[in-house]
């Protein structure tokens, strides 16, 4: 069972994962000091006072700061943008592009001789021999 899971950990995908993790949060960052430190002082020019400073305080002398809520909304929505438009919508028009039959890197051609899919970098055809041009 220790080997399994000394394979799983070392396994591509967790290495893959792991990197994405700390790169997404990296990401998270900054989109978060981009909304705190820019736009919402950007909003301010339009006669909007700052967000994170918008409150009410309850009878009991706690305070509910919505501005907050309302910045951490814009950052939410400023990161699936983000997502959406850098990994998504690619991802979706490469998908297309296969299902309509368009490779987008080659891997493989026909020999001219046996009509099989070859690799692209023979040079000659495993399932005939023939030389290849």
């Amino acid at each position: 069972m220790i080997k399994e899971f000394r394979d799983f950990l070392l396994r591509g995908n967790v290495i893959d994962l792991a990197v994405a993790v700390v790169i997404g949060g990296a990401f998270a960052a900054v989109i978060a000091s981009f909304v705190t430190n820019i736009l919402t002082p950007l909003i301010g020019l339009f006669g909007l006072p700052d967000l994170s400073t918008w409150s009410f305080v309850l009878p009991n002398g706690s305070a509910i700061t919505y501005g907050l809520f309302i910045n951490a909304l814009i950052y939410f929505l400023i990161v699936v943008a983000a997502i959406f438009f850098m990994v998504v919508k690619p991802v979706n028009r490469l998908e297309e592009r296969r299902k309509r039959g368009e490779v987008v890197d080659p891997t493989t051609k026909v020999c001219t001789e046996c009509a099989s899919e070859i690799p692209l970098a023979a040079r000659r055809c495993p399932h005939c021999t023939q030389p290849q041009t």
